[in-house]
């Protein structure tokens, strides 16, 4: 079953060359599936049974799953399965008939453009580290570009002349260029004129954003430097590079912006992904009337 596990994730990656984060978390998810089979005697995925899927599912929710967390489960076996059945290696989809539970839809979490200026002052721009981070996340700030994409980027992916950056979504074939302000571009200049040339170690390296290291900065580590400003900024609430995301279309949106330029921006496939910040936009503004109108 690990052998078939690793040909499906090879072939999300580099055949049909989904993001990083998606085929971790298919891989994630495949391998808590296979070790709770192998704990019951399946070893072979040909072996497989809807009765032995049905209990799998109901092991999730009784270790307290979400529904959402469920029904990405339940994604990941059906499409592991069907990659199987494709290949001629089981006779059938244990997974075919099987429905996901209903996931509430929530409102992503935004922070205030107060939150967001308490993070961004956070970096001590009198060290190496500390400028680093400071353009990337005001550059992040800026652009409301994935993570993933963040840690991507190269010099030659930025354009200083016009203000703008390349993006590159590897599930998506398809580059776009996203704008970014003033104070993005003078944090983008300080890391240029004082900053890069220190950190890098091979003066052939492209990538935009280094380690202490000198080596690319990876996805975790971007993490860890988000969520230690966001602690020292005072934010209370569980701080990711998302929620900065999030944040971007949603100041975006209550400033005026059209939703095709929010997908444009951020990338998104359909429009549709965009209205949610529209609702961010309603939910303060119902928030805020609460708090506020003598009669209420």
């Amino acid at each position: 079953m690990k052998k078939s596990i690793e040909d499906f994730v090879f072939y999300i990656s580099d055949v049909k060359k989904m993001s990083l984060s998606t085929v971790q978390s298919y891989q994630r998810d495949l391998n808590k599936m296979m070790m709770f089979l192998e704990s019951v005697g399946i070893d072979s995925v040909d072996k497989v049974t809807v009765t032995n899927i049905n209990a799998y599912i109901l092991k999730l929710e009784k270790d307290g799953m979400s529904a959402a967390t469920i029904s990405r489960n339940i994604a990941s076996m059906r499409s592991f399965f069907r990659f199987l059945l494709q290949r001629k290696q089981i006779d059938y989809e244990p997974v075919e008939f099987l429905k996901s539970p209903p996931v509430e839809k929530k409102l992503p979490a935004v922070l205030s453009v107060e939150e967001v200026d308490r993070i961004l002052e956070q970096p001590d721009d009198t060290t190496l580290k500390g400028i680093r981070d400071k353009a990337m996340l005001e550059l992040l700030y800026a652009t409301g570009i994935r993570v993933s994409e963040m840690v991507l980027l190269k010099v030659s992916d930025l354009n200083m002349q016009m203000d703008y950056v390349i993006c590159h979504n590897q599930a998506k074939y398809k580059d776009r260029a996203v704008p970014f302000g003033k104070k993005a571009k003078k944090a983008l200049l300080k890391y240029f004129s004082e900053c890069r040339d220190k950190m890098v170690k091979e003066q052939d390296n492209d990538i935009l954003f280094v380690n202490c290291k000198g080596k690319p900065m990876s996805r975790q580590g971007f993490w860890k430097i988000i969520k230690e400003y966001g602690f020292k900024a005072g934010i209370t609430c569980e701080i990711n590079p998302l929620l900065i995301r999030h944040s971007f279309a949603a100041h975006m949106v209550s400033n005026g912006a059209d939703l095709r330029s929010i997908q444009e921006m951020m990338g998104l496939s359909d429009i549709s992904s965009a209205r949610i910040y529209e609702d961010v936009k309603r939910q303060r503004i119902r928030t805020v009337y609460d708090k506020t109108h003598p009669r209420n």
